[in-house]
Formats: structure tokens, sequence, C-alpha cells
């Protein structure tokens, strides 16, 4: 368990200004790539547009409060995964073959159930009224 005490400060202006812009990047990109495919331009050349405005919006974000604190949590979420002990295939496939039987036997149990009660309310209940 981390027992790090951490701060939560306000964000400053620069750091909004920063992600303003890469908000205005992002549009600027997206507004580039519709302009190009009204004119009939290459879609690698539209494809292109749109990758470079979002990597630099990126890239403009990423040096921000919030954009560090999302570095952050990825480094320690792959930091975690490193952890993670994961299942063999043989117990991938034998789980996956448990967890198969019982979603059939439920379901033929619900639809024997369907049935059941299908039969009682109109073929037994419906016939006692008329």
């Amino acid at each position: 368990m981390n027992t790090k005490a951490e701060q939560t400060k306000g964000t400053s202006g620069a750091d909004i200004g920063k992600l303003v812009l890469a908000v205005l990047v992002l549009l600027a990109g997206i507004v580039g790539y519709t302009y190009l495919g009204n004119i009939g331009a290459a879609s690698p050349l539209r494809l292109i547009t749109i990758l470079v405005a979002v990597v630099a919006a990126g890239a403009i974000a990423a040096f921000t409060a919030p954009g560090r604190r999302a570095r952050h949590f990825l480094a320690e979420s792959q930091f975690e995964m490193r952890k993670v002990v994961w299942p063999t295939r043989d117990e991938t496939i034998k789980t996956t073959g448990i967890i198969i039987a019982v979603v059939i036997v439920l379901s033929l149990l619900l639809g024997l159930i369907d049935l059941i009660l299908k039969s009682v309310v109109l073929d037994w209940l419906l016939k006692l009224g008329s």
C-alpha cells in the first residue's frame, strides 16, 4: 500500500492556458481534417494532419499539473501490472470451460422455468376465468 501523503493543489493560470492551447490545437487539427476533406485532399495527408494535432495537443497537455498527475498514474499502473500473477493457458481454458457449462445449465434452467410459468399462466389461470 502506498502511504505517501499527496497534496492537492488547484490548477494554476499557466496550466489553464496550456490546456486551452491544447484544446485549440486539437480543434485546429479537426478543422484542418474537415477542410482537407472538403477540397478533396488525399487521405494520408488528412490522417497526418489529425495525428499531428493530437500528438501536439497531448504534448502540450502533458506538461500541465493534471498531465503530470496522469503520467504519474500511468507509471504507477504499469508498476502494479508487473505484480499481477497471470493465469496459465491451462487454467484459462479450464475456467472458460466451466463458465460455458454454467451458462448453458442456467439458460436451460431459466428456459424450463419460463416454459412452466407460461403453461401455468396461459393454460391454467386464463382458463379459470372463462
